[in-house]
């Protein structure tokens, strides 16, 4: 009997910055590939899975190089930005077999079908695995916040959020040795410590439709599939 997954469907969400490998902007494409890996083994298992990545590595609303523009317009640039990064991550699924759809917040019919909430969740049981762009379509939200609004949308069991170090830490872990790392923390508990696990609006809609949330090691062989089959992996955020 092959393992059985204790999530039915989830919702990944990737920063852009993890897509950059060693280098400092831009597409990695092995770093890209490996990514693609981690998602088509969890896939095998039958988990419908969502996904919604960042634009860091193109451009970013909120970067030190946009704070002369005008919000609303960088914004829109960073949600193209992640366009970008969607139809890079499609491509690398669909040449492992892997059946795919790009669904856009921002009509862009050409490259990415509109996001319409009925036809994803069409798409996920059919075994697709869907991919969100442009955020919410909105300026002044983040990714993150897309990320918890879709995966509310599509009633995902849970959200992963895949980052480079195993969890949420009391502090920075990759600059401080004895940082203290937390197995499960409340939403509330991650506010009121300011931990950076996703901006505010996002927990506060986490907590209010009772999402949990799971931060972890994307970067780590075979962690995605070991966290959907249920070994503690990673920190898990929920009441």
């Amino acid at each position: 009997m092959p393992p059985t997954p204790v999530y039915k469907r989830i919702l990944l969400k990737l920063s852009g910055e993890s897509l950059t490998g060693e280098s400092e902007f831009g597409i990695d494409a092995s770093t890209l590939n490996k990514f693609a890996v981690e998602v088509g083994k969890t896939h095998k298992l039958g988990v419908q899975i969502g996904i919604v990545i960042g634009g860091g590595n193109i451009f970013r609303g909120l970067s030190e190089k946009a704070k002369e523009m005008d919000r609303v317009q960088a914004d829109y640039m960073g949600m193209l930005a992640t366009i970008i990064n969607s139809l890079a991550l499609q491509d690398v699924l669909e040449k492992q077999n892997i059946q795919t759809r790009a669904m856009s917040a921002i009509e862009m019919r050409e490259v990415a079908e509109p996001f319409i909430r009925r036809r994803a969740i069409r798409h996920l049981e059919k075994g697709r695995v869907v991919i969100f762009a442009a955020g919410t379509g909105n300026p002044y939200f983040t990714t993150d916040t897309a990320a918890v609004l879709r995966a509310v949308e599509i009633e995902a069991d849970v959200i992963v959020k895949g980052t480079r170090v195993d969890g949420v830490y009391d502090a920075d872990p990759e600059k401080v040795s004895n940082a203290f790392k937390f197995d499960n923390i409340t939403y509330l508990d991650v506010v009121k410590r300011g931990l950076k696990v996703m901006d505010t609006t996002a927990i506060t809609l986490s907590m209010d439709n009772k999402l949990p949330i799971i931060v972890f090691n994307f970067n780590k062989e075979n962690n995605l599939k070991r966290l959907v089959l249920g070994e503690p992996i990673g920190t898990k955020v929920q009441e």
